[in-house]
């Protein structure tokens, strides 16, 4: 081990900051978040620093350095780009037992900044000890995905709770047992929603009953059109907390592997003319899992407030008492039209776009045709291929030209994409030969695609 890992607090404590560059601007705003007592020596500032100095931030010493600046100083940092003064403030700063750190030059450095995740009071550093930036960066990355925002909040609360806890628990396994279920559990949810006070009450009836039930939640969590770099940083986040995921069939292979290992994983979804599973036994399935104290995910494809059924479930929910939370999704119109290069509303094309179900009967009598057959508006039809040519014949009825431009957009977002692009008129002929799921898009903004088609942009033109 080439460093020992320290956490040092540097509230009103000396730190002289050599330089007025970027850099040097990055780490005086790092400094200045510790409430360190900071000193920049440099001939002139960069605008920021510049700012910062204006509102009394920090001291400047305008010049060059000179070793008396190192004068009671408990931390120097060199962010300049002369090697000869960066070695000579090294030396002399080494010489006197001050921490020092070189910057972009391991080689000169008593001290190193890790790469750092802030969720304060919860710090997490990452340090390869200078060999590689980068590497260390990326693994910052993959961290900061993973550690809630809420977690500082969370801490703090902890904090302020731990008195009190011990006082009621005498023995460590007690205690320990006690902020697991906190940590894991209804009031963890309560503080990354934001409902501190309802998070402390959580606590203090904790603490009252110490039941060692816990008291099962649902999240209904959108899980986007297919791509898992779609899904939300705070989606990720509840499926990897799971006990168990209740998902459907449009639910891509690839974000349920993102599903944490040891939970379980039960597909209840719904498709044309294969009704797997029916909404009721949906719910009194929700229902059973979080009686049981489980933390249940419904998942679903897209967003759970978009066609998604996701409203009757948090009522049924809300009915029996149980706890939930929603964390919306990309909606497949948003993103399997974005990834076909197709924007849903335009200026010159578009000043609108509704949003509408395939789903309708027969024949369509509950949809405003004359509305929908309107000029300068786009349709994103969701589910709308098997009635294709009910909506293709409704709209040309009421007046949308049949020459109007049409996209069906198979698999969106998904690496097996397809986009077919046509006419009105050709709606039917172009659904039949789409893959499922597919989104139609109707109106002017669809013939954009030969323009700005960017992910995997073959396109099939059926004209």
């Amino acid at each position: 081990m080439d460093y020992l890992p320290l956490f040092i607090e540097l509230k009103a404590r000396s730190v002289l900051l050599v330089g007025g560059g970027e850099i040097a601007s990055r780490k005086a705003d790092l400094l200045l978040r510790t409430g360190a007592a900071l000193t920049v020596v440099a001939p002139e500032l960069h605008a920021e620093l510049q700012q910062r100095h204006q509102k009394g931030e920090f001291t400047w010493l305008q010049g060059t350095f000179n070793t008396e600046y190192l004068d009671g100083i408990f931390l120097v940092i060199a962010a300049t780009d002369d090697h000869h003064l960066n070695q000579h403030i090294f030396t002399e700063a080494n010489q006197r037992a001050i921490l020092t750190n070189v910057v972009d030059n391991q080689s000169l450095c008593s001290a190193i900044f890790p790469s750092i995740i802030d969720r304060s009071p919860i710090i997490v550093a990452i340090s390869s000890a200078g060999k590689s930036p980068v590497l260390t960066r990326l693994l910052r990355e993959k961290l900061e995905s993973l550690l809630p925002f809420s977690l500082g909040e969370m801490a703090s609360i902890a904090g302020r709770w731990r008195e009190r806890v011990k006082q009621r628990f005498t023995s460590l396994r007690q205690r320990r047992h006690f902020w697991e279920k906190a940590f894991n559990g209804r009031f963890a949810t309560l503080v990354a929603n934001g409902q501190l006070q309802q998070a402390e009450e959580q606590l203090e009836q904790q603490l009252a009953h110490n039941d060692p039930h816990p008291q099962g939640e649902l999240a209904l969590v959108g899980a986007g059109p297919g791509d898992p770099g779609l899904l939300t940083l705070k989606g990720l986040q509840v499926i990897q907390q799971a006990d168990v995921v209740l998902y459907d069939h449009l639910v891509s292979a690839e974000v349920l592997e993102l599903v944490r290992r040891d939970a379980d994983k039960i597909c209840v979804g719904k498709r044309a003319g294969d009704h797997s599973v029916a909404q009721e036994e949906i719910h009194a399935l929700i229902i059973k899992l979080a009686n049981q104290g489980k933390k249940v995910v419904r998942l679903k494809g897209g967003d759970p407030f978009i066609f998604g059924r996701g409203g009757e479930e948090l009522q049924i929910a809300a009915a029996a008492g149980i706890p939930f939370q929603v964390v919306p999704g990309i909606t497949a119109a948003i993103g399997a039209s974005a990834y076909a290069g197709i924007p849903l509303t335009h200026r010159e094309h578009a000043q609108s776009v509704t949003f509408i179900t395939g789903h309708c009967r027969e024949n369509g009598a509950e949809l405003d045709w004359p509305a929908l057959a309107r000029g300068n508006q786009t349709l994103a039809i969701y589910m709308g291929i098997v009635k294709a040519a009910l909506i293709s014949q409704k709209l040309i009825s009421h007046g949308r030209d049949r020459n109007t431009p049409v996209a069906v957009i198979g698999c969106g977002t998904r690496p097996e994409q397809q986009v077919l692009t046509g006419t009105l008129s050709e709606l039917e002929r172009l659904a039949q030969q789409a893959p499922s799921p597919a989104l139609l898009v109707i109106g002017e903004v669809a013939q954009l695609h030969h323009q700005i088609a960017w992910y995997r942009p073959a396109v099939i033109d059926l004209v």
